[in-house]
Formats: structure tokens, C-alpha cells, sequence
């Protein structure tokens, strides 16, 4: 089975459209504006304001869970694993979970819909804020940083391709990955069988198959781009053979493991 992921990295998408960056602004804006709303209305004494913040306090914890749904899939799917991103994303993901269960634990210090929340609820609001905007500053670094859910696949590149494989076959023998016409000449694909991550390349001079992980940082090669037989990460620019694994160009210190790849009627049969 091949599966084809228009846009990049991004599994829970429409068209290609990432969902969950559409979704992060409503529990974000809801969440920030209840606790603004509930500092601005206490120290001006206007009680009929802290009916808005309930009210957005409400929303903003709604569509916080329909927002993380998507976001647990890209983790799960999309970020690659024992990664600077896939670190990042865990602190990504604890911050705005806390401060969604802070601001769900300021509901219990609240009264009336006008009644003014306690000190301690308050509190837990601004907190949950501080929280907010730091999960949302490593949002935004996995996106322009580690390009996650960005299509930016060069020219020719074909499209993003994951080939999932029956672990237990991985290391057993040779394992059919596909027809051999599927890629064009610097061309790749992700073959994924349970944690381990392949990537199968087809170069000038034939087909080659080698870890997706870059040493350096553990960026994706499936996502770089390949030349004469070279794949080039696309978080820091590290260059690799893919014919022997070794270092071409840093940061990257040590190399990358190759698996070997042969072509056989018409299909590609990876040993690893």
C-alpha cells in the first residue's frame, strides 16, 4: 500500500491544508482574552465584564480539545522521532496542555457569571496565559524552523511518499517497496515499518536506501533534497552520500547507515 501526503508532513490535513494550525488560533485568543478580560474587569470594578470572560473561558476550552486532536496526530505521524523537533514539540504540547487545565481549574474558582473569580483562579489564568504564549513560540519555531506541515519540496521532487511495510518482515529477508518506475531519477520515498524510518532513493546511478534520520539534529532526509547522489537535511544543511553514508558537508559529525537495494522485475527489493 502506498500512501501519498499532498502538503508536506502534516497526516491530519484537507487538500493538503494542515489542521491544526487553523484551529490553534480560537482556544489561544478565547483563553488569552478570559484572562486579560478578568484582570481588566477586576481592577476597574466592572463586573458585567467577567460574564464575557466566562463565556470565553467556555469557548476557549471547547475548541482547545478540538484543536488538539489534530495536533496529537501530526505528533504521532509527522514529526520525526528522536528529533530537536520531535523534543520540542513534546515541550509544545505540555505547555498547552497545562495551560488548558489551568484555566479549566480557574472555572472552579468562579462564582456567578458577574461574581469575580478568586485571586487563586486568577492566578491560574495568567499562568495558563504565560503557558499559552510559550507553547505557541515553539509552535511557531517547528513550523518556520523544523518545517513541519510545509510543502516546500523542490522542483521535480515528486510527491511526498510514505510506504508503510509489515515491521515484523523488516530484517527478515528482502521486502518488496514499491515498483521501480515509481521514482524518477533524484526522487525519494519513506519506507516506515513500526519505529524504523528508511528512505529509498533513486540517483543517477541506480537506487540506494539509507536512514532518514540526519545525525546532527535528527532532521528527516526523506524531506531534503537530493543531488548526484547527494541528500542535503533540510533543518541545517547537512550533506550526505547516499551510496556509502558518509559526510559530505556539516554540522553533522558522524554519517548515516546505508541498506542495500536492488531492482528485480520491475520491483525494488530493500534489505536492511
Amino acid at each position: 500500500m502506498l500512501l501519498i501526503a499532498i502538503g508536506m508532513r502534516s497526516s491530519a490535513h484537507i487538500k493538503g491544508h494542515p489542521l491544526h494550525p487553523m484551529l490553534i488560533p480560537f482556544p489561544f485568543a478565547y483563553l488569552f482574552g478570559t484572562a486579560l478580560i478578568d484582570v481588566w474587569a477586576g481592577a476597574t470594578g466592572r463586573s458585567a465584564w467577567h460574564r464575557t470572560a466566562n463565556h470565553l473561558s467556555m469557548l476557549g476550552l471547547g475548541s482547545a480539545l478540538v484543536a488538539a486532536l489534530p495536533g496529537l496526530v501530526d505528533y504521532v505521524f509527522a514529526v520525526p522521532p528522536n528529533s530537536s523537533g520531535r523534543d520540542r514539540a513534546t515541550k509544545h504540547m505540555f505547555a498547552n496542555l497545562s495551560a488548558v487545565a489551568l484555566f479549566a481549574a480557574a472555572r472552579l474558582g468562579r462564582g456567578r457569571d458577574e461574581s469575580r473569580p478568586s485571586a487563586a483562579a486568577i492566578a491560574a489564568e495568567l499562568t495558563g496565559a504565560g503557558l499559552l504564549a510559550a507553547g505557541g513560540w515553539m509552535g511557531g519555531t517547528l513550523v518556520y524552523r523544523n518545517q513541519i506541515a510545509v510543502d516546500h519540496r523542490y522542483a521535480d521532487a515528486g510527491k511526498w511518499r510514505v510506504e508503510p511495510v509489515a515491521p515484523g518482515r523488516l530484517g527478515d529477508s528482502a521486502i518488496d517497496v514499491g515498483a521501480a518506475d515509481d521514482l524518477k531519477v533524484n526522487q525519494m520515498k519513506l519506507v516506515r515499518a513500526g519505529t524504523k524510518r528508511i528512505v529509498v532513493a533513486r540517483t543517477e546511478d541506480g537506487y540506494a536506501a539509507f536512514d532518514d534520520r540526519c545525525t546532527h539534529r535528527g532532521g528527516p532526509l526523506s524531506d531534503g533534497s537530493l543531488t548526484c547522489g547527494v541528500v542535503q537535511c533540510p533543518w541545517h544543511g547537512s550533506q550526505f552520500d547516499v551510496r556509502s553514508g558518509g559526510v559530505k558537508h556539516g554540522p553533522a559529525g558522524d554519517g548515516i547507515a546505508t541498506y542495500t537495494v536492488t531492482e528485480r522485475d520491475g520491483r525494488l527489493w530493500l534489505r536492511a
